[in-house]
């Protein structure tokens, strides 16, 4: 099953319970001073390989290419001015055609009836914070540009541009930052159980 791009149906919704959830500043507030989430992919899928899972990142030349390499754990996307397939599958794999950038993992379990796999966009200001939230499965970091900070109940945790960040698992309360002096450039990559909300408050208190 190949990946579909987000109607802007969805797009109008996610954004909605994104601002209701406060993830995003007031409208008044400038562009640069927004804590922005811009959905890039997602889909829905019944089961998950076996064993420990890990996201793989590659480059393809082609959006076509990567659409057909993609397997059914995978999703296929242009972003970031580049072509990307993400896959959720083994360590060391590889899709012929593919450059591999990076393995993020392992992925916390998760058991659901059903699985939604996303890539969001993220992008802020230094300095922004996201609230207090949570997932109902993990979340996945590709800095692209800036300094993440991520704290949880574990402790704070820091990423720089062409590393990464696994997460914890689900329901686990977490605050997003941008920990850097220059704007903070995501990918964040989640596996989460589709029938629950995507993202709900929490407290880190």
């Amino acid at each position: 099953m190949k990946p579909q791009s987000i109607s802007a149906r969805r797009i109008g919704v996610l954004m909605f319970a994104l601002c209701a959830f406060g993830l995003m500043t007031s409208p008044s507030v400038s562009a640069e001073r927004k804590f922005i989430i811009e959905p890039v992919v997602e889909k829905k899928v019944k089961e998950l390989p076996s064993g420990p899972l890990y996201w793989r990142l590659e480059n393809f030349p082609t959006l076509t290419q990567a659409q057909g390499a993609a397997g059914p754990t995978s999703l296929a996307a242009e972003v970031a001015g580049k072509v990307w397939l993400f896959t959720l599958g083994s360590k060391d794999g590889s899709t012929p055609g593919g450059t591999t950038v990076v393995e993020i993992g392992p992925v916390p379990p998760i058991s659901a009836s059903e699985y939604l796999l996303r890539v969001n966009r993220v992008g802020a200001a230094p300095g922004l914070k996201s609230p207090i939230h949570t997932h109902p499965g993990s979340e996945a970091f590709y800095v692209l540009a800036g300094k993440l900070g991520q704290r949880t109940p574990h402790g704070v945790s820091y990423a720089e541009a062409g590393t990464t960040m696994i997460g914890h698992g689900a329901d686990t309360p977490m605050e997003v930052f941008s920990a850097g002096t220059a704007a903070l450039d995501q990918l964040a990559i989640f596996v989460v159980d589709a029938n629950r909300p995507f993202a709900s408050p929490a407290s880190l208190d």
